[in-house]
């Protein structure tokens, strides 16, 4: 097997962070015995790693001179055959010479500036668009590698937990309940969310509308400013970011994603298929490569508050068209984003890259 060690110095839990979770399990249930390093006192401590073995390093600053030696001391004790890093600041502070050891592998999930990436020996990107991005910026073609995302079956959760969780967060019984998760910045879109939401009734159908916001981030205050400008704060649950999202998922109606343009996948996509869930999404890049509009999501324009509160409308009064996504979003997930599949590509990508 092939020795890695992962490397994320993210402060807050998102999205990323959270597949970063599920990937590094995956790899230690895969007998790979991953080595992990992750930021001291981050939220990430609270990710279940498995049995990786973890280690906290100070991941301060980009430029940070006791940060980078922290990194190249352990490079040196742990000598891995390869070390893949994940976005800009575990990128930047892992200085690896072209043809030494580790193979230094950057994942790449948006589409960044590259500046801090091209010193990187190898690329992965997650979805073809991006990778078509990074080739596109001058990285080499034979380097360039596209692995999508995995998602993994959901457990149900019993009836009792989630009545309670409904009642922990005040949503009325017979509420709508739409979910939107996210890292609250500009990208995902939520000024539009919420400005479609104020274009939405107070009932639809009869049933009251209930908007769970699962997230935060530098743009909290401002959302929330503009909710209750917009006369919508009471019909909006701030539940902030949850380590296990599955019940929350769980308890909505309708998960919404509205993203704008620059989103590259989207793990909300994965997620509320795997959970069992209608979706209805904006048509990002990452969307557009791999939704199926009326089969899997209900795809909407970015950016346009109209078509997103007539598409969320739509699908909460069409039951038979919301469990044909449900039924469809099932299949996408088990067929083309299952665990096995994915982690094959990793494992043939690091033999191939190590020699081995």
């Amino acid at each position: 097997m092939v020795s890695t060690l992962q490397m994320v110095g993210s402060k807050a839990l998102g999205g990323a962070e959270r597949w970063f979770g599920r990937f590094v399990r995956a790899l230690g249930e895969l007998g790979t015995a991953p080595e992990v390093a992750i930021r001291r006192g981050s939220e990430l401590e609270t990710l279940d790693l498995g049995g990786a073995r973890v280690h906290r390093l100070p991941f301060r600053s980009v430029w940070d001179p006791w940060s980078r030696g922290a990194v190249s001391q352990l490079l040196r004790e742990l000598s891995p055959e390869i070390v893949q890093t994940y976005m800009g600041r575990a990128t930047r502070l892992t200085r690896v010479a072209p043809g030494r050891r580790p193979l230094h592998i950057a994942r790449l999930g948006g589409y960044y500036d590259l500046a801090p990436y091209r010193h990187a020996h190898a690329w992965i990107g997650n979805t073809r668009g991006l990778c078509d991005y990074l080739i596109g910026n001058g990285l080499p073609q034979g380097r360039v590698f596209h692995i999508y995302n995995f998602i993994e079956p959901a457990e149900p959760v019993a009836p009792s937990p989630l009545a309670a969780l409904r009642r922990d967060l005040g949503v009325p019984s017979d509420a709508w309940v739409l979910l939107a998760s996210g890292r609250f910045v500009e990208v995902k879109g939520h000024r539009y969310l919420l400005a479609a939401l104020a274009r939405l009734p107070r009932e639809i159908g009869g049933r009251p509308l209930r908007l769970l916001l699962l997230g935060d981030g530098v743009l909290a205050a401002p959302l929330r400013a503009q909710a209750e400008q917009a006369g919508v704060g009471e019909r909006i649950l701030w539940a902030g970011w949850q380590v296990d999202p599955a019940p929350y998922y769980q308890l909505a109606d309708l998960v919404v994603f509205p993203s704008l343009e620059q989103e590259a996948l989207g793990n909300v996509v994965l997620e509320a298929w795997a959970l069992g869930r209608p979706l209805v999404t904006t048509r990002f890049r990452g969307a557009q490569e791999i939704a199926r509009h009326g089969e899997d999501a209900w795809c909407v324009p970015c950016a346009d508050e109209a078509a997103l509160a007539e598409g969320i409308r739509q699908v909460l009064l069409d039951r038979g068209l919301a469990d044909e996504l449900v039924e469809g979003g099932r299949r996408r997930a088990q067929e083309d984003f299952g665990r096995g599949p994915i982690m094959r590509q990793y494992l043939d990508l690091y033999n191939r890259l190590s020699g081995a």
